[in-house]
């Protein structure tokens, strides 16, 4: 058994009202890619009635929230975060009516709905794309966006050498509408992905009205994808890109060169005018709209996304890029709790997204190489997960214990791994590395179709082959393997995410010294976390131990690479 004697979720209710202003600051949220989610319509792509027909397992977890990543129309050169349409659903995906049922069976269940949003650049076939291409230089239409004349005797030469995420050259030149060579637009993700000029007054009341019309369909709050990136400065000199393109290491806690707020590309002051202009709209429901940043920036920038007159929140993902060590996570809580309390915000925890390999992967001590196409398996075709899935188990344990917002992506309460070797011909991530006709690195192998069930042609995901290939093992993994075992990973975050919402209090932990390679804390009411990094059993302190990862009885010493929850009478 995962359990020991303790409270029970069901016994005491969940302790996030609807109604609260602030249920997000210390919300479990689950994120849910809908492509690969489920499928209900049997084309291999998930769709949002899939997801209603799984609202029980959604409901089962306990989670406050659900985050959906886009679902909008889209060509998907980037998963989905290519935007033809802000206020509509993929038509491979459903429809507006099946977006409202979900939301109110989300609702029912006392679950709140957070979409992503995709404000610093659209798809290349959104209208106002095709409006611009087939206007002229200067005009209105192109000025919703970012372009410019060419450099050269005649303007064969991208304005300046900024390059893109996804590789090569961060502009595209267009053809004019006479047939002849025209001008460039930038683009910092894909040619497909055009930024927009937030500049431009049509392209700030655009997104506001995007906002409402979401948050009139219920919605109760937004993820705001790479929301540093908006405010640009596109005056000229340009500066080169070797002084401009290293703006992913500030958030590593580099020197900003261009000084705070005055980067051209990135974390500019200007969008404090943007996000407070978003902040009244949504403070116009009741209760105000949420929303978090991914914002790539310095820790002590932070605040300007995550304040109270901003969006309110911001991802800090440095668990998600931490080694498996005491010290370091230790650093990181204490840090990010420190950075919350000084902007009057919760910090959030996430060890896993869609953009990362799975932390069952990832925490894994020294994962050998797959041979192609196995997909990370062993001879007898199962995942080689091991310590690295104790050491996910373990970590999700004490992530749900700290004070603040913990975001889970789908599948993780599986304890799946990373799927590799995926082949050259079925990879769809622009970002994907392809070596010997099988991927290498990517966002794929996070991205794979869930397991539903044991068996199957795509293990109850639906009645088709799923849009990326599942390896042989998956079925090992599924719901139907693990619904009924109490030992399973499944039942594990289940029966930590009901007993959070009990055990839930202040938002304040003091540490605990338990010895080295021990992570330990106590919340104001007596609940104490206690996570093992060494190699050796430790003791647990005095307390009814309610939780633990090592499936151990409840007066054993803690097993290496666990953790424990103990109830302590409050100080």
């Amino acid at each position: 058994m995962a359990a020991t004697e303790g409270p029970t979720a069901d016994a005491v209710g969940p302790t996030i009202r609807m109604t609260s202003p602030d249920w997000w600051r210390q919300a479990a949220v689950y994120q849910i890619y809908p492509r690969s989610y489920c499928d209900r319509n049997g084309d291999g792509v998930g769709d949002l009635a899939g997801v209603l027909s799984r609202v029980d397992h959604i409901a089962a977890l306990k989670v406050d929230a659900v985050w959906f990543s886009p679902f909008y129309p889209s060509a998907l050169t980037d998963g989905g975060y290519d935007v033809d349409d802000y206020r509509d659903v993929d038509p491979s995906i459903g429809t507006l009516a099946e977006f409202d049922a979900l939301v109110a069976a989300l609702h029912e269940c006392e679950i709140k709905v957070v979409v992503d949003l995709v404000p610093n650049h659209s798809s290349d076939r959104h209208e106002w794309f095709r409006a611009a291409l087939a206007s002229t230089p200067g005009s209105r239409e192109r000025d919703r966006y970012l372009f410019r004349d060419g450099a050269g005797a005649n303007g064969e030469l991208p304005p300046n050498d900024w390059q893109a995420m996804f590789g090569g050259p961060a502009w595209t030149r267009v053809t004019e509408a006479d047939g002849t060579p025209g001008q460039w637009y930038l683009h910092l993700f894909s040619t497909h992905q055009p930024d927009w000029n937030w500049a431009n007054q049509e392209v700030h009341d655009d997104f506001l009205t995007t906002l409402r019309f979401w948050g009139d369909r219920g919605v109760d709050g937004f993820r705001v994808d790479v929301a540093m990136r908006l405010a640009k400065d596109m005056s000229e000199p340009f500066p080169p890109w070797e002084e401009a393109g290293d703006f992913l290491l500030l958030a590593l806690g580099a020197d900003n060169p261009f000084g705070d707020g005055k980067h051209p590309l990135v974390d500019r002051d200007e969008l404090t005018e943007i996000y407070t202009g978003w902040r009244q709209v949504f403070n116009s429901y009741e209760p105000p709209l949420f929303a978090v940043a991914e914002a790539w920036v310095a820790p002590h920038r932070r605040g300007l996304y995550a304040n109270r007159e901003s969006l309110g929140q911001a991802f800090n993902f440095d668990l998600l890029h931490a080694p498996w060590d005491a010290a370091a996570f230790r650093g990181i809580i204490q840090r990010n709790v420190e950075l919350a309390a000084e902007h009057d915000t919760t910090s959030t925890w996430v060890f896993s997204n869609h953009d990362v390999v799975r932390h069952a992967s990832r925490f894994a001590p020294q994962p050998r190489e797959p041979e192609p196409g196995t997909a990370g398996a062993d001879g007898a075709g199962r995942a080689v997960t091991g310590r690295g899935l104790a050491r996910a188990e373990a970590a999700i344990m004490l992530a749900l214990a700290l004070p603040g917002s913990t975001y889970m992506y789908q599948g993780e309460e599986l304890g799946l791994p990373e799927v590799t070797g995926i082949p050259a011909d079925q990879v769809q991530d622009p970002w994907a590395v392809v070596e010997n006709g099988v991927m290498t690195a990517g966002r794929d192998g996070c991205r794979v179709p869930l397991p539903w069930t044991t068996g199957g042609v795509s293990f109850g995901f639906g009645a088709a082959d799923a849009h990326l290939p599942q390896p042989d093992w998956f079925g090992s993994y599924s719901v139907e393997k693990q619904q009924d075992d109490p030992s399973s990973t499944l039942s594990l975050y289940r029966e930590a995410l009901g007993l959070r919402r009990v055990l839930q209090s202040e938002e304040l932990l003091r540490w605990l010294e338990l010895g080295p390679g021990v992570v330990a804390f106590r919340r104001p009411n007596g609940w104490i976390s206690v996570t093992n990094f060494g190699t050796l059993p430790v003791a647990l302190p005095p307390g009814r131990v309610v939780l633990r990862s090592d499936r151990r009885a409840a007066n054993e010493p803690l097993a290496a690479e666990a953790t424990a929850w103990v109830l302590h009478p409050p100080e």
